[in-house]
């Protein structure tokens, strides 16, 4: 059996217990699944964070399906916001990489029409483009799993 978390059309975000991912996507398809809020059909996987296979208190393991702490279900809370967020910025804007502060100041400037965009900067980058006046955000990413 796994844990899935699954999202209604009206965004309510619930688990369910599955057999595996292949009958959740079956039952996902059939229609059989149902938010628990609203009793909506129209539900898709929702972002989970991931099982990291258990925390470490000391040198002692503890299972994964062991109750989290108040401090590391938030932390939990925390992680899955900036994957969501992630996920958000990477579908609605234009990767550009290293060149996001040559990029930043085009359109600042005028030099491009405006846009969305992401990338990276340095921290000395970012600097001057705070200084310049240059509106951005920096975003802690999540690291992915090593």
């Amino acid at each position: 059996m796994i844990v899935i978390d699954a999202k209604c059309s009206k965004g309510h975000v619930f688990e369910g217990w599955f057999k595996d991912n292949a009958s959740f996507d079956e039952q996902i398809e059939a229609g059989a699944v149902s938010c628990p809020e609203c009793g909506d059909t129209a539900v898709s996987r929702a972002l989970m964070a991931p099982n990291l296979g258990g925390l470490r208190k000391g040198k002692e393991k503890v299972p994964p399906n062991a109750a989290m702490s108040p401090k590391n279900a938030m932390m939990n809370e925390y992680v899955e916001a900036l994957y969501e967020l992630k996920k958000h910025v990477e579908e609605n804007s234009d990767y550009v990489g290293d060149k996001f502060p040559e990029e930043a100041r085009k359109i600042h400037y005028g030099e491009e029409d405006p846009r969305s965009i992401h990338g990276e900067a340095t921290p000395d980058e970012a600097e001057e483009l705070i200084e310049e006046g240059v509106d951005f955000q920096r975003i802690p990413w999540p690291k992915p799993d090593a």
